[in-house]
């Protein structure tokens, strides 16, 4: 096994030194996010001293900062910079923090507001990360508008169980590693690559500051509404990180998303490998088989067998992705599917949270982050699947979700929700704080679909509906008021 060769000025050095004369103190606003969480246990881990504030903490995030010792402040006051000893020197500014004032006049977020008063040094979380952790690395990258987390998680663990020692980045906790970033002894660092913009000050996507030599771009549907005004806007996004790529690195690509096919066609100056059935798809990686159990080949010709417990259609697609990445840099597919066979999959991904006795058979409440219509549908997809593997075939899906995303919030998918819940025996929808009408958008579904505008309301709801051998699947990009554990003491009762 062998890491593509590379100019000798490159200075591939990793800048994750510990000496003191490096180390620094930054204050994180919107630190409990995904990434800026994420980032904040690199930045600990490579020796600085890490502050933050943020609102709205839920777990996993939260519990990963608190065990690191990395002290909090809730809300975001700027009385903070009157503390006796507190004087960062810098401050990484999440992309939730805005200008936004409140009605009263005063700003939402006043500790930046001081900050740019006072004049002092801020950045962006992806700069502050490119220039402290990602200089010198073999970055692979992974973009997409689903299956991110996870697919960074199943290249992470291969290039782990292949002796690599990489970094990682990743929007959620993979259970093979318990954390959701480290900085790695090797030179390899894997980055969840979000089309997000990167601040207030910064609209670009996050990830074209990353700077990936090896880049998987997964899907493209249309998402993120509040930022972008159409998909071509995001094809122009996912151009400008393709155009980051070098000659000698590798772009893998879905080849049976027209719309990745539409952002190769404005250049591509890097060699590609496609993924997936598609007539395009001639030369590259393609599955034979089951999600569950499937024969790997490249240009027709089979190379391995992957035989795990992760479900999905999906998740066939980001297996070959994750393995088409991985051979650019140096792991054979058939070490990649050795370790794929024991990869654990990514907190809140059809995460069992419990299961409640019942004579008839037991309920089991299930966690899952998807929020678009599409990852919803491939979700309750992925779980019909697995059941029928099972021999479970009249077992009922009921699916309980919050429209919590951005995209969601403004209705701009309400048309797609009837599809994406067609696998689903029965559908509840927490309605609270929506401004379309929810029982519109579900009335295809008939009584099929229930809608609340409560937690309470739809935890009474699933608990009449409920019955022994059911599977409650609750879908939230959120911490959806927590509701598993009281789905389970409500169905315990």
């Amino acid at each position: 096994m062998h890491l593509p060769s590379y100019p000798a000025d490159e200075g591939l050095k990793p800048r994750h030194s510990r000496c003191l004369k490096c180390r620094m103190h930054i204050h994180i606003l919107g630190i409990c996010g995904t990434f800026m969480g994420g980032l904040a246990a690199l930045a600990r881990e490579a020796g600085h001293r890490v502050t933050g504030c943020d609102t709205g903490v839920y777990p996993p995030m939260s519990d990963q900062l608190r065990s690191l010792g990395i002290e909090l402040t809730e809300g975001y006051e700027a009385s903070v910079l009157q503390q006796a000893g507190f004087k960062p020197d810098m401050f990484v500014i999440g992309n939730v923090v805005s200008r936004a004032q409140l009605p009263d006049g005063g700003s939402k977020f006043p500790l930046m507001e001081a900050i740019l008063n006072q004049g002092l040094p801020y950045t962006s979380g992806p700069q502050w990360l490119a220039e402290h952790v990602l200089q010198g690395r073999h970055v692979l990258a992974v973009a997409g508008t689903h299956g991110k987390t996870t697919t960074t998680a199943m290249l992470t663990w291969i290039l782990e169980q292949a002796g690599l020692q990489p970094g990682f980045l990743i929007g959620g906790v993979p259970l093979n590693f318990g954390v959701s970033a480290r900085l790695g002894q090797g030179r390899c660092f894997v980055i969840e690559a979000d089309e997000y913009d990167t601040a207030f000050f910064d609209k670009r996507s996050k990830f074209v500051h990353y700077r990936p030599r090896t880049a998987i771009l997964n899907n493209l549907e249309f998402d993120h509404a509040d930022i972008f005004e159409n998909l071509a806007a995001i094809e122009r996004q996912f151009h400008h990180l393709v155009r980051t790529v070098p000659s000698q690195g590798r772009v893998v690509v879905n080849a049976a998303e027209a719309s990745l096919t539409r952002v190769l066609a404005q250049g591509c100056w890097s060699e590609q490998v496609l993924f997936g059935d598609s007539p395009s798809n001639q030369a590259g990686f393609t599955a034979a088989g089951e999600p569950q159990a499937f024969q790997v080949l490249k240009a027709g010709q089979p190379l391995a067998d992957v035989r795990w417990a992760i479900s999905g259609v999906h998740n066939q697609l980001n297996a070959l992705a994750a393995i088409a990445a991985a051979e650019h840099v140096g792991v054979s597919p058939t070490i990649a599917a050795q370790a794929l066979s024991s990869f654990e999959n990514v907190k809140r991904r059809m995460e069992v949270r419990g299961v409640v006795q019942r004579p008839g058979g037991d309920i089991t409440v299930y966690d899952d982050f998807a929020h678009h219509p599409t990852a919803i549908h491939t979700t309750v997809d992925g779980l019909r699947r697995q059941l029928n593997a099972q021999g479970h075939t009249a077992a009922r899906i009921l699916a309980i979700f919050e429209p919590r995303s951005n995209t969601m919030k403004l209705g701009t998918m309400t048309e797609q929700l009837p599809w994406s819940l067609e696998q689903a025996d029965l559908a509840f929808c927490h309605a609270g704080g929506l401004d379309w009408d929810a029982k519109a958008a579900l009335a295809p579904m008939g009584a099929r679909a229930q809608v609340a505008d409560t937690l309470d309301a739809l935890l009474a709801q699933v608990k009449v509906a409920a019955q022994p051998g059911d599977h409650l699947l609750c879908m939230s990009n959120g911490g959806f008021g927590g509701i598993h554990a009281k789905l389970l003491d409500a169905l315990a009762d």
